[in-house]
């Protein structure tokens, strides 16, 4: 017996006594005992404490308290007359005003006295109740005479409560907990949400992988769980993020035979950026090669330390196909939610977030969605996106038409005048005037957001209170250069600033770095690496700054200056497109010309040009002769052929990027 207390656990040991883990952990901070969270491990002598202190004890053992509050000396001489001077003067004992009703806390500061006292004692009186619990003014004043404590009754709540005692009031009712699922692909994430809602959603999918955000709410024991599936693609981090935003907890799905993959990384940088607690499920047990301390070792390498390690990470082996452990993770997510108090207002205008939008032949315009907060019903003036309209139809996951959706509820909305963006919050309002106003707003809003953050910016957005630190990604060419640059950063130390790296790799900088960049404010920089194609424009499109360096101490010189404010902007240097070598043509007279396709933006004749072959740098120079078929032209755009020439060089062989830039 004695064995296994040595292996109990808080949230264990609150479920066995009675008592919610967060009491549990405020109890055990009382005694003394510091634990971590809610799944560390207590010792055989502390449970054996905690235990006996809730026994029934003797009134004998119970504290007597007195409150008592004394007139000053002063204004006692002051008020008995001097023939009274000899004689002994009482001090007066001020009761205390009983409410009507309070909850534990609000006794356990009335009365001056810890929570965990006010708990056993109520406990002795054959009373379970945790911190929050309500407790009536017979109950109240029967824990006064335990304690010996002067009070009176008559006064009316709100009286007491205009007082010294502070208010511990949480808003809002309890919600459903909105579950992320993260992953790399084929590694189960679709087939998990599969057996917990048991249905066949795979089998609809394109090869039996999701191609899009699905939103949808099971029920479990009797309490709803919102899931959002998210594809493992490459190409959809940017829903991968937009769905780590809006969830309260993430399961990372992460199969037992695989590892870690780059899509693991990228989904816990995402779940890391949008501080969402992980719930780790080991998938794919059942398979003979699968090795779930392999996978555990992996995530400890990249900060997820399992919680029999010592960490406080859960981490539970499934196998989805099989239906094995799926109990044992949902048990997990719903106690991470009991721990998380997640609470929302129901009787509130809706709001929300957006996260897909389809265009439906006989709905129109279609905005599933999740809310947040309030509830959202047939009628509604929603405004998104810079847009709004009046709902005129909602269906929950299942496709059923239902009349209003409440808190954590994911929802199709109909009735908007066009697809809004998704990502984007919603919000109910009273009337169209309110509607136009918030429109305008938005589009005022997303002006002022073009502004691109930027290392000659970063410190007036910190003093105007718009960024609370510089986050940073970091690429890098090999992994020595990685853990250079990362120590100079650390070494960097500026009063009121503080310096966060989102990411760090070892390779070009990616469209998933763009994206991060967006989700989390984060400047992208690179060393000795190169951008792929396209994603210059993109971090333009979204707003993201890109720097690459060749030598360190400019990159920590200008990240230094950066952070006090003093980096002055300077030329920096804008690609304008690339075009690849198909076909190279001899000329006896001006000597060999390179036939071209534009892959990417454009190229310009007279502009700056760097040749790459295999990723390397081998010549660079100037454009100067670009025709278009045998016609000269000033530009060629992407998607078509041209001829460029460089003067002094002609070294050109099939497949060489022609990469075009300026300087701004």
């Amino acid at each position: 017996m004695k064995e296994e207390m040595l292996k109990v656990r808080v949230y264990e040991l609150a479920k066995r006594l009675g008592v919610s883990s967060h009491d549990l952990l405020d109890i055990l901070k009382d005694l003394g005992v510091e634990v971590k969270s809610h799944f560390s491990n207590i010792d055989e002598e502390v449970v054996e404490t905690v235990e006996g202190l809730m026994k029934p004890t003797t009134s004998s053992e119970e504290q007597k308290v007195e409150i008592e509050v004394k007139e000053p000396e002063k204004e006692i001489k002051e008020t008995i007359k001097t023939e009274e001077e000899s004689k002994k003067v009482e001090p007066e004992v001020k009761k205390i005003q009983v409410p009507l009703s309070a909850s534990v806390r609000e006794v356990s500061e009335l009365f001056n006295l810890p929570v965990s006292q006010i708990i056993m004692s109520l406990m002795n009186m054959g009373i379970l109740a945790n911190i929050n619990q309500e407790l009536d003014q017979a109950t109240i004043l029967k824990l006064a005479e335990k304690f010996n404590i002067p009070v009176e009754t008559g006064q009316p709540q709100k009286a007491r409560l205009a007082g010294k005692i502070k208010i511990q009031t949480t808003e809002g009712d309890p919600r459903a907990p909105i579950v992320t699922v993260l992953g790399h692909v084929d590694h189960g994430k679709t087939t998990l949400l599969d057996t917990i809602r048991k249905t066949n959603v795979t089998a609809t999918e394109a090869g039996g992988i999701t191609q899009h955000i699905g939103a949808y709410q099971v029920e479990i024991d009797g309490r709803k769980i919102t899931f959002i599936d998210t594809p493992g693609h490459e190409a959809f981090t940017a829903l991968r993020a937009r769905g780590a935003r809006i969830t309260d907890i993430a399961i990372l799905v992460v199969a037992a035979d695989d590892g870690v993959m780059p899509q693991t990384i990228e989904a816990i940088d995402h779940a890391k950026a949008a501080e969402v607690p992980i719930v780790v499920a080991i998938n794919k047990i059942d398979k003979p090669e699968a090795n779930v301390d392999r996978v555990k070792t992996q995530l400890s390498e990249l900060g997820l330390i399992p919680e029999e390690w010592g960490g406080d990470t859960i981490m539970v082996p499934i196998s989805a196909k099989k239906n094995i452990g799926i109990d044992q993770l949902l048990e997990m997510v719903l106690l991470l939610a009991d721990i998380m108090e997640l609470k929302a207002k129901y009787d509130v205008p809706a709001r929300g977030t957006i996260i897909e939008t389809v265009l439906d032949r006989g709905k129109g315009p279609v905005a599933i969605a999740i809310v947040m907060e309030g509830t959202l019903k047939v009628g509604d003036i929603v405004v998104t996106s810079g847009i709004y309209g009046k709902v005129r139809a909602l269906f929950n996951d299942k496709g059923e038409k239902i009349k209003k959706a409440v808190p954590s509820t994911p929802v199709q909305i109909v009735g908007l005048p066009k697809l809004p963006i998704a990502g984007e919050s919603f919000v109910v309002v009273s009337n169209e005037k309110k509607a136009k106003e918030l429109v305008l707003q938005w589009n005022e809003q997303v002006e002022k957001e073009r502004e691109v953050l930027s290392l000659e910016n970063v410190r007036l957005r910190i003093d105007r209170g718009e960024l609370k630190s510089l986050n940073l990604i970091l690429k890098a060419d090999t992994q020595g250069s990685l853990e250079a640059i990362e120590k100079f950063l650390k070494d960097i130390n500026i009063e009121g600033v503080s310096l966060t790296i989102v990411r760090k790799g070892v390779g070009n900088i990616s469209e998933g770095d763009v994206l991060l960049a967006k989700a989390s404010k984060a400047i992208i920089l690179g060393f000795n690496v190169d951008t792929e194609i396209g994603i210059p424009k993109l971090a333009e499109n979204e707003g993201v700054s890109i720097k690459v360096y060749n030598i360190i101490y400019e990159l920590i010189d200008d990240i230094t200056l950066a952070l006090k404010g003093l980096l002055k902007p300077e030329k920096q240097e804008v690609i304008l497109g690339r075009a690849e070598v198909r076909q190279v043509f001899r000329s006896s007279k001006i000597g060999n010309i390179a036939g071209c396709y534009v892959i990417e933006g454009k190229v310009v004749r007279n502009s700056n040009v760097r040749i790459k072959r295999d990723g390397n740098v081998i010549f660079e120079g100037k454009l100067s002769s670009l025709k278009r078929f045998k016609e000269d032209a000033r530009e060629v755009l992407a998607g078509y052929e041209c001829g460029i020439f460089i003067e002094g060089f002609g070294d050109y062989k099939e497949k060489d990027i022609i990469e075009c830039y300026t300087y701004e």
